[in-house]
């Protein structure tokens, strides 16, 4: 009698099923980072529209991120590095400028709208270039990364020319975001790779540091007192659910651009994980645009476009210079971990 064997479609089919596995689950990684990073400049000037106080609001993000953080170590689901006030002395001048970068754009966000970020956020390349050539001693750019800054300078400026709700208090915020985002960027970084921490224990120390710092920034700019009359005089309309939907939304997005961005950083290249930011810039305006009418003219739109166009060629033009893994991973590791969000 001649045994007889199994279907050969239902083995097929789980085959097929098992390797569109890793597809799906890296496609769900990218999917989720790009929604993440395109929605969290908008969420966060939501938030600072409903609850004008962008101290206690960045600091309640660093407190969900932080207990995020420990709450999921503590449950097994990730791994980081345990809090030490050895390695916290050291760890400490690269979150005083992270965050410097967040409490600037948080203020910028508050004074101006989400394109004026995206505008200056996009400029950093500039900076960056300009300091690697003039204190790290780094070559002069090349043809295409030099054509690539003048185009990210031409959009700026005619952004900034056309720009109809300029003011110098916005103005000033988003230069002060743009130096202390280049310091990050070119210093802070490589200061942090000697620690030797993961990327959680780096979100963890980031998070816990800033929170620490958060009240003598509330002493310094008088914020204390305004919380404190709005408390006073209607605790109601502080606590109302416009408000503490805004500030959970944005406490909730700021935790999971965490996981999804480390996540991608990892499932994918540096190229592909490039592309996804850049096309995270354009969803923000699409979105930014769709919603409200607080954005730009169209020709200012333009030159915000004009400017993430500039972005994409400068990128270009320093990965692409060699395609070693050695090269990819040190192009992963400069990328500031507020890539599009802040």
């Amino acid at each position: 009698m001649v045994e007889s064997k199994p279907p050969f479609f239902p083995n097929s089919l789980s085959f097929l099923v098992d390797s569109a596995k890793p597809y799906f689950a890296t496609s769900s990684l990218v999917i989720g980072y790009a929604l993440c990073s395109s929605l969290l400049a908008v969420i966060n000037k939501f938030a600072i529209t409903k609850f004008n106080y962008p101290g206690l609001l960045t600091a309640l993000q660093y407190l969900t991120s932080a207990l995020g953080v420990w709450g999921l170590g503590k449950s097994g689901f990730l791994h980081h590095d345990p809090f030490t006030w050895q390695t916290a002395k050291k760890f400490l001048p690269a979150a005083l400028v992270f965050y410097l970068a967040i409490f600037t754009n948080t203020n910028l966000l508050r004074h101006a709208n989400v394109d004026t970020f995206i505008v200056f956020r996009s400029c950093t390349p500039l900076l960056v270039a300009l300091a690697d050539t003039a204190f790290r001693k780094q070559p002069i750019p090349s043809k295409l990364t030099f054509v690539s800054l003048l185009i990210i300078l031409g959009g700026a400026v005619g952004y900034v020319a056309t720009d109809s709700g300029f003011t110098l208090t916005a103005y000033s915020w988003a230069f002060a975001y743009l130096v202390t985002i280049t310091t990050e960027m070119v210093y802070i970084k490589h200061m942090v790779t000697n620690l030797g921490l993961n990327t959680w224990g780096f979100v963890l120390y980031n998070n816990l540091l800033s929170l620490m710092m958060a009240p003598p920034f509330w002493i310094i700019t008088g914020e204390y007192s305004d919380v404190f009359a709005a408390l006073g005089s209607n605790a109601a309309n502080f606590f109302e659910p416009g408000a503490l939907f805004a500030v959970s939304l944005s406490c909730v997005f700021g935790l999971l651009i965490s996981f999804f961005g480390f996540a991608a950083r990892k499932a994918i290249s540096a190229t592909a994980f490039t592309v996804t930011g850049v096309v995270n810039k354009f969803l923000t305006v699409a979105i930014n645009v769709l919603i409200w009418d607080k954005h730009a003219s169209p020709f200012g739109l333009l030159c915000l476009l004009l400017t993430i166009v500039g972005g994409v060629l400068y990128q270009q033009s320093v990965t692409g210079v060699s395609s070693a893994p050695s090269q990819r991973e040190t192009t992963v590791s400069k990328q500031p971990l507020s890539e599009d969000d802040g």
